[in-house]
């Protein structure tokens, strides 16, 4: 069982983001976290935080965390489609890929956060063209990473000669994770590009997730790939006080649900070396 952490939240008491997030970031690297995720927003997204409390921009973060580690993956959980152009998106993962030497996922969804988009001027668009601009999105990921500079015909984009130099140090490609659950669009598009999906931990004995699970599976055998290809990863949190042993017990049985990684918030705060700990030594128990 794989175990991330996804930082949300940047207000740390007393303040001193820099060397906290320093602290969290290297304390996870050398404790075996698989991945770093950040929150892709301009704003506070955090519910349980003010919409004004601090938020860093995402790849900026990630390039400098990636300077601060040697062996935990980074990425997004996750960017909207429509924020930045395609292009500028992948160039962003493809360049933390080749300076962390291996170590970005590239995290994308159609997006969501109207009211971010209002305040910030940021293109939202209905939600069918989001996900016609995410699907787009994907295909050419893949085209880029495989060095391929043909001209690239979209509905809405279109690019006459996609150079993607330097190409990834992960080949063929970085892992691609596409976050929700809809089950008529996004599940496909995890099945038809994605490597991993990011499923939602909701207390009702697994029926969501397993049934979440079975349409992927159902997608998978449509577009004719092996559902065992996907990574199934699943969102939890970190309750307060939380032992390392009673968090194994949950990850045990997000395993036995058919999860082979979870990723980890906390609620209310940043996170704390101390949480981080609690989360590695899971992986122990």
């Amino acid at each position: 069982m794989k175990v991330s952490i996804s930082v949300t939240n940047y207000t740390w008491p007393g303040g001193g983001l820099t060397d906290e997030l320093t602290r969290v970031v290297r304390t996870a690297d050398h404790a075996g976290i698989d991945t770093l995720w950040v929150a892709d927003h301009l704003l506070q997204g955090d519910p349980t935080a003010q919409l004004d409390d601090p938020m860093l921009e995402a790849y900026t973060t990630l390039g400098y965390l990636a300077g601060q580690t040697e062996r935990i993956r980074l990425g997004t959980m996750v960017s909207a489609a429509t924020y930045r152009s395609p292009a500028l998106l992948i160039k962003a993962v493809t360049t933390l890929d080749v300076l962390s030497h291996g170590r970005a996922w590239l995290g994308v969804g159609a997006g969501y956060h109207a009211e971010e988009a209002r305040m910030m001027g940021l293109f939202l668009p209905p939600t069918a063209e989001r996900f016609e601009r995410l699907e787009e999105l994907l295909r050419l990921a893949k085209q880029l990473w495989a060095g391929d500079e043909s001209p690239f015909e979209g509905v809405h984009y279109q690019l006459d000669r996609p150079i993607g130099s330097p190409l990834p140090a992960t080949r063929p490609h970085p892992p691609i994770v596409v976050g929700g659950t809809g089950e008529k669009v996004t599940l496909r598009l995890v099945a038809q590009y994605a490597d991993a999906c990011n499923l939602f931990d909701i207390p009702d004995g697994g029926q969501t997730v397993r049934h979440k699970l079975d349409v992927l599976a159902r997608h998978c055998d449509a577009v004719g790939r092996p559902f065992d290809e996907i990574e199934k990863t699943l969102a939890m949190a970190l309750e307060p006080g939380e032992s390392a042993a009673s968090f194994a017990g949950r990850a045990r049985a997000a395993r036995d649900l058919g999860f082979e990684h979870v990723g980890v918030i906390v609620r209310g705060s940043a996170w704390t070396e101390q949480q981080v700990e609690t989360v590695a030594a899971a992986l122990e128990a």
